[in-house]
């Protein structure tokens, strides 16, 4: 492990045009449950699984059931970024790292710091009236009760990306501009398994690709390092050996 510290830290020093793409598992380490990692109480609470809850059709269907399960399941509003989040910040800071490519819709890399963010599904923290657009923060939908509406009566739906939407083109085009540009590519705390997001690490041209997950992803083979450990003390590690100053 420590020979891919090491080599972790030289090429973040060496690099220039860094990009982060991270998923679930980065916000786990700050207390934010995977929703896929249904704990024990959940067959009993809920008659469906979460990613139908979190589909399209669930929520034009069943609305009242889908925010009971988003303001249990999604909105943890109390939490505070990692060592992951804060070390990106930084290296955004010194000019190393170009963008933050998130699957997360939590905002945690913006309470951090952070501000060239891409949100590939979205966010918590942006809610609109499908009547009239007018917005509402993620306090008004924690706060409020049943299916939310807006002042003039319309329906407030999360702009989170739900099972059967389509990811935002604009986005996904600024994402592939930055993986493609990039001479380090950090993936962190994701499998690579959600589709088309997965995806945007085969536009990468590089050299430096780092791979962060705990566990095996699909892409391990693809990369140049491999490291199987928390993406926080990984980065805590980067801090402490004081690299954000090269």
């Amino acid at each position: 492990m420590d020979a891919e510290l090491e080599q972790f830290r030289t090429w973040v020093g060496e690099s220039e045009n860094i990009v982060f793409f991270g998923g679930a598992g980065v916000s786990t380490e700050s207390n934010i449950p995977d929703f896929r990692s249904v704990d024990g109480l959940y067959n009993q609470e809920y008659a469906y699984p979460p990613e139908q809850i979190l589909s399209h059709s669930f929520f034009i269907r069943n609305p009242q059931e889908f925010y009971r399960f988003y303001r249990n399941k999604m909105l943890f509003l109390d939490a505070k970024p990692n060592k992951a989040h804060s070390a990106l910040a930084e290296l955004e800071r010194k000019g190393k790292l170009k963008a933050v490519i998130t699957q997360n819709i939590d905002g945690l890399h913006q309470k951090a710091g952070s501000e060239n963010v891409l949100e590939l599904h979205g966010s918590v923290h942006r809610n609109y009236c499908e009547h009239c657009g007018k917005f509402y923060t993620a306090e008004d939908i924690l706060h409020s009760e049943g299916v939310p509406h807006c002042t003039c009566g319309g329906r407030i739906k999360p702009d989170v990306v739900l099972y059967e939407e389509g990811l935002d083109n604009d986005i996904l085009s600024k994402a592939v501009y930055y993986i493609s540009q990039a001479d380090m590519l950090i993936v962190g705390g994701t499998s690579l398994t959600v589709y088309p997001a997965a995806g945007l690490v085969d536009y990468y041209r590089g050299k430096k690709l780092v791979l962060i997950n705990k566990s095996v992803t699909t892409l391990d083979k693809k990369a140049n390092l491999v490291i199987n450990h928390s993406i926080g003390k990984v980065f805590e590690n980067l801090l402490s050996e004081n690299n954000m100053d090269q």
